[in-house]
């Protein structure tokens, strides 16, 4: 069974037979939005939370689900080394140009639905879901969560969007001056709009039976994170 994606409009990188060219564009696109509107600072307040405070070792693994170009899983790696932490990146995409674009960048990938993910439990240390549960409907991305957190033995991370009209508008003006695709300036709009308040990530992630805090961050952002019960054990 694959992830249900969110009756709230599509964007190109719902479509796994979205044009290549269209699909590249766009992810490149969302890693110079990363790097300017938040998406990376949101992922690393999540990692350096759970890497405040005793580790198990000071190598792990992080699993990026839905990894893009792969850009926040070699930020992390940077950030993590900062903190003398040697943290190795493997990507799970669904869609083959992203997962393809990530093997190019030296990223370990898989093409996979995260419905499934071919792990075992708490077969990585961290597992990290950026800007991805907004393309999922709320069952789906309340299976998701618990797959995420089957596979974590250290802590999960789920960083997305909030709802907000000046975050539609933001994203809508920035996309000139960046030079953004068409196709990422209208569908940049479209997971905002599909995006949640506080309160709704709340209640999906209670949904999923799992225990995060929501915390919002610069650039209309929102970061959850949970350390799994028997991380240190």
């Amino acid at each position: 069974m694959s992830l249900a994606v969110s009756p709230l409009g599509q964007e190109a990188l719902d479509r796994p037979g979205a044009p290549r060219a269209v699909v590249e564009a766009t992810l490149r696109d969302i890693a110079r939005v990363n790097v300017w509107l938040g998406g990376r600072a949101a992922a690393a307040f999540g990692l350096d939370a759970l890497l405040d405070g005793p580790l198990p070792q000071r190598e792990l693994t992080l699993c990026d689900v839905g990894a893009g170009s792969g850009d926040i899983a070699h930020y992390l790696a940077r950030r993590a080394a900062r903190r003398g932490v040697t943290l190795t990146p493997l990507v799970m995409e669904r869609h083959p140009v992203a997962a393809r674009l990530c093997r190019r960048a030296g990223l370990p990938a898989a093409v996979s639905d995260g419905a499934h993910l071919p792990l075992g439990d708490r077969a990585v240390d961290v597992v990290l879901a950026s800007q991805v549960l907004h393309h999922l409907g709320r069952d789906a991305a309340a299976a998701l969560l618990r797959e995420l957190d089957r596979v974590a033995r250290l802590g999960v991370i789920v960083a997305d969007l909030r709802r907000h009209l000046m975050a539609a508008l933001g994203i809508w003006l920035a996309s000139y001056p960046l030079r953004l695709h068409p196709v990422t300036r209208r569908d940049g709009v479209t997971s905002v709009r599909r995006g949640f308040t506080p309160g709704e990530l709340g209640h999906l992630l209670r949904l999923a039976g799992v225990s995060g805090a929501v915390h919002r961050r610069p650039g209309y952002r929102l970061v959850a994170f949970w350390k799994v019960a028997d991380a240190h054990r």
